[in-house]
């Protein structure tokens, strides 16, 4: 993905990616529909989470949104993982997203990083 396009809009696209798989899961039966809800629920949070960090009061409130939203962002890599793995999907279909929600984690992380950096400084 192109690499000018904030973490704001990427984790938007995600969770918009991420309502179309679970719309796709929903309509298999038994354990899809579970794990869908929980893939729903983390990979919708990350950009909520990301959204909301842009309104933080301080630093430390700005670090501490980003850490939930690498938290979501590594649950809804795990839930992607069992569905790929436990070949309740086809790779094909879910490789991108997995791939995508990789790289936002990997921004996440630098980005926790650098603030943490800027507020030992302070400290």
């Amino acid at each position: 993905m192109n690499q000018n396009i904030s973490i704001a809009d990427r984790t938007k696209a995600l969770a918009i990616r991420i309502v179309k798989a679970c719309t796709f899961l929903d309509e298999k039966p038994g354990v899809c529909r579970t794990l869908s809800k929980q893939l729903l629920r983390s990979g919708t949070s990350i950009g909520a989470n990301v959204r909301e960090a842009q309104s933080s009061q301080s630093d430390k409130d700005f670090l501490h949104k980003l850490e939930i939203a690498l938290k979501e962002e590594r649950e809804t890599e795990y839930w992607l993982e069992i569905l790929i793995e436990s070949e309740l999907v086809e790779k094909n279909k879910f490789e991108l997203l997995l791939q995508e929600t990789r790289e936002i984690g990997k921004i996440l992380v630098s980005s926790t990083r650098k603030v943490k950096e800027k507020i030992n400084k302070h400290n």
